[in-house]
C-alpha cells in the first residue's frame, strides 16, 4: 500500500485521534508492513531500528519465536474461553507471575489493557481503605481510556477531556531538572511537603490511594529523586492510603531489575503490569497482597473483560516470562542501560543541545535544550530530530508533559545486541549534531 492509498483510507474512514494526529506528515511516515526482531519494515521494504520497542509492548523484540509458537498452539487448541471456567493457561499464568512478584504481593487478576489495570487498582484501593481521593503526578500517564485513567492522566492536560473523575487530583513531580523548588539538598522534603499540604487541602473525604510509575516514561523519562519514592509511600500510609506502581513500562525488566520499584526498596500496596507482558497481544494484570485482596472483595470489588482471560493471551504472558528469565533479559537491560549512558554522556559533550540525560535500563531520555544556562526547552529540535532519525532508519519518538515535547524518549528492545545499540546511538549522535547545528543557524540569522 503506497502513501496516497493510506491518506485516502485516513481521509475517509477513520477517526484520527488526537485530532489530525494520523494525517500530520502523512506523506514523510512509513506504512508498517512487518517486523522482525528489533527492526520494523514498511511497504517499500526499508528497514528502521525500532527503538521506541512499537508502543512499548515490544521490548522482547518483534515476534519473537516462543512467542509466535505460544500463539500457533493455542489457536490450534483454545484462543477464547468464557471467564466461568477456569483454563490452564490462565492457571498457569497466574502462578509464573506470582512466582515472580515480590513478597508480599501474591494475588493478580487479569485484563487486557494498561488503562484497564489502573481503573482496577484504583477501584481496588477504594474498597480496601474504603476511601475515595486518588492522587497522581502531575506529569503522569496513565491511561486514556477511562474515565479514571484519563482524570489520572495529567501530562496530557485533563482540560481536553472537559470531565474529570470525582476525587482525583495531582501532587508535584519530582522533576529536579525543572523544580520550581530549585535544586537543594532537602528537595525530595520540600516536594512532598508542598504536594501533601495541598492535597491535604483538596481531599473531599478519606483518601484511598497515590498512584506513580517508578519512571515516568511518556511524562519524559523523568527518574524519582533518592529517597522520593519511600518518602512518598510513607506519607501516604500515614494517611491510610495505598500506594499504587504502574509498571506498565518498567515492569518485567526494562530497568535492568524485574521490577521498577526494586531500585527504590520499597513494595508497593497494588501494581499493575502491562506493555510486554503479553510479548505481542494484550493482556494486562493487578497485582496485590492476599490481605488488600480479601479486603476488597470483601467490600464488594470486582473488575474483568470479555477476553481478560483468553487462553491465547494468558499462553502469550507464559511465554513472555520464560523469555525473559532464559534469556536473561533483565541482566541483559541492565547492560544495555550501561552502554546507553556512557555513549550519551559522550554525545553531551560537544553537543550542547543535550541538557540531561536520565533513565534506567533500557528506558532512557534525552532533554534538548536551547541553552543550558536557560534550560528552555527545544521542541522544534526534538520534532527535527525524531524525523531525521527516521529517514535515517531509526524510530524514536518525542515526549515531555506540561506542554513540553522536548525529550528523546529511547526504548530499544531487550533483545539488542551491542552492535544495534551502537548503530542506533550512531544515528541519533549523527543527526543530533546535524539538527542542531541547522538550528543554531537558524537561531543565529533570525537574533541578526
Amino acid at each position: 500500500m503506497d502513501t496516497k492509498a493510506a491518506k485516502a483510507i485516513v481521509e475517509r474512514w477513520m477517526i484520527p485521534t488526537p485530532s489530525g494526529a494520523y494525517m500530520a506528515g502523512l506523506e514523510n511516515r512509513p506504512i508498517i508492513e512487518r517486523a522482525e526482531g528489533i527492526e520494523v519494515i514498511d511497504t517499500t521494504g526499508k528497514r528502521y531500528l525500532d527503538f521506541g520497542s512499537g508502543q512499548m509492548a515490544a521490548a522482547l523484540g518483534h515476534n519473537h519465536p516462543r512467542y509466535v509458537e505460544a500463539v500457533k498452539r493455542n489457536l490450534e487448541t483454545i484462543s477464547h474461553s468464557s471467564k466461568t471456567f477456569l483454563n490452564v493457561d490462565r492457571l498457569e499464568l497466574h502462578r509464573r507471575l506470582g512466582e515472580i512478584l515480590t513478597a508480599p504481593l501474591q494475588k493478580s487478576l487479569f485484563l487486557v489493557s494498561g488503562s484497564d489495570a489502573i481503573e482496577a487498582a484504583v477501584d481496588m484501593a477504594r474498597k480496601a481503605t474504603g476511601g475515595i481521593d486518588v492522587l497522581a503526578l502531575d506529569m503522569a500517564l496513565h491511561g486514556s481510556t477511562s474515565f479514571v485513567t484519563r482524570s489520572l492522566t495529567f501530562g496530557w492536560g485533563r482540560s481536553k477531556h472537559r470531565l474529570a473523575a470525582p476525587g482525583t487530583s495531582a501532587i508535584l513531580t519530582p522533576y529536579a531538572y525543572r523544580s520550581p523548588l530549585g535544586g537543594s539538598d532537602d528537595f525530595v522534603e520540600k516536594c512532598l511537603q508542598l504536594s501533601f499540604e495541598i492535597a491535604d487541602a483538596n481531599f473531599t473525604g478519606k483518601p484511598a490511594a497515590v498512584i506513580l510509575e517508578p519512571v515516568l516514561s511518556a511524562g519524559g523519562v523523568i527518574v524519582p529523586p533518592p529517597g522520593y519514592v519511600k518518602a512518598l509511600a510513607k506519607m501516604a500510609h500515614e494517611r491510610g492510603m495505598l500506594l499504587i506502581m504502574d509498571e506498565s513500562q518498567t515492569g518485567l525488566g526494562k530497568t535492568g531489575k524485574m521490577w521498577g520499584h526494586l531500585h527504590e526498596d520499597v513494595v508497593p500496596d497494588i501494581m499493575t503490569v502491562s506493555k510486554h507482558f503479553g510479548a505481542g497481544l494484550p493482556v494486562s494484570a493487578v497485582c496485590t497482597t492476599a490481605a488488600i485482596a480479601d479486603q476488597a472483595v470483601g467490600n464488594g470489588y470486582f473488575a474483568t473483560r470479555s477476553h481478560a482471560c483468553d487462553p491465547i493471551v494468558c499462553a502469550a504472558g507464559i511465554a513472555s516470562i520464560d523469555i525473559i528469565q532464559e534469556e536473561k533479559l533483565v541482566e541483559r537491560a541492565a547492560a544495555i542501560g550501561g552502554r546507553m549512558q556512557a555513549q550519551l554522556e559522550a554525545m553531551a559533550k560537544d553537543i550542547e543541545a543535550i541538557g540531561d540525560i536520565r533513565g534506567r535500563g533500557v528506558l532512557y531520555g534525552v532533554e534538548l535544550v536551547q541553552d543550558r544556562e536557560s534550560r528552555a526547552p527545544a521542541d522544534a529540535l526534538a520534532r527535527a530530530v525524531v524525523a531525521q532519525c527516521q529517514s535515517e532508519g531509526l524510530l524514536v519518538q518525542a515526549r515531555g508533559g506540561q506542554g513540553r515535547m522536548n525529550v528523546i524518549r529511547l526504548v530499544p528492545p531487550m533483545v539488542s545486541t551491542d552492535a544495534q545499540i551502537d548503530q542506533g546511538l550512531a544515528i541519533l549522535g549523527k543527526v543530533l549534531r546535524s539538527a542542531s547545528h541547522a538550528s543554531g543557524s537558524v537561531a543565529a540569522r533570525a537574533a541578526d
